[in-house]
């Protein structure tokens, strides 16, 4: 039994953007460019950093499609491509990390507009607010080599072998690096949750 591609794997697809169709680039970022600003937020820690990240790999992406040989692995080509770009920004000579909200970037999670002050808010929001702020601390405090098979499984939802794809990485080692990386995550939470 053939599986489907969806439309944005399609050859025909993949064939208008490598001819530079402006229309399907256009369709390419909006499905993809909020998961891979995200991905670079998440991975970078610094916005600008970030926004360079998601520029560089949008770039690459509009001039080299023509690497790409199979249609279906169109997303894991483009997160490989934020990945290396990831990669490329942290060794260069960076400057104090500063703290980041995801918020600004996260699609459909927009803080509920809220007047005066934090007392204002409702209890609940107060609470997930705080836990979302321990789970991304958590996460940042992942080894940067963890952190991206974390982020790559756990979040972006990529299969083993995509994310071994996408870093290359065997298997067994993305399998062992998302384990420690669940582990740290863990104990920073219980530690932080106190």
């Amino acid at each position: 039994m053939a599986v489907e591609n969806p439309e944005w794997a399609s050859e025909e697809f993949v064939r208008r953007l490598q001819k530079g169709d402006k229309k399907a680039f256009e369709e390419l970022l909006h499905r993809f460019g909020p998961r891979l600003l995200n991905f670079g937020m998440k991975m970078c820690r610094e916005r600008e950093d970030a926004l360079d990240v998601f520029q560089d790999t949008l770039e690459k992406a509009y001039t080299s499609l023509s690497q790409l040989k199979e249609p279906a692995a169109l997303k894991t080509w483009l997160f490989r491509v934020a990945a290396n770009a990831c990669l490329m920004k942290r060794r260069k000579p960076a400057s104090a990390p500063e703290e980041v909200s995801l918020d600004e970037v996260e699609p459909g999670k927009e803080a509920p507009a809220a007047e005066g002050s934090l007392e204002s808010l409702p209890e609940r929001f107060v609470e997930n607010s705080e836990l979302r702020d321990k789970l991304r601390e958590a996460i940042l405090s992942v080894p940067e080599s963890h952190r991206a098979v974390l982020i790559l499984r756990d979040v972006e939802g990529f299969s083993t072998e995509e994310t071994a794809d996408i870093t290359g990485l065997s298997g067994d080692v993305v399998k062992m690096r998302l384990m420690r990386a669940r582990m740290k995550v863990r104990s920073a939470l219980a530690g932080a949750l106190r």
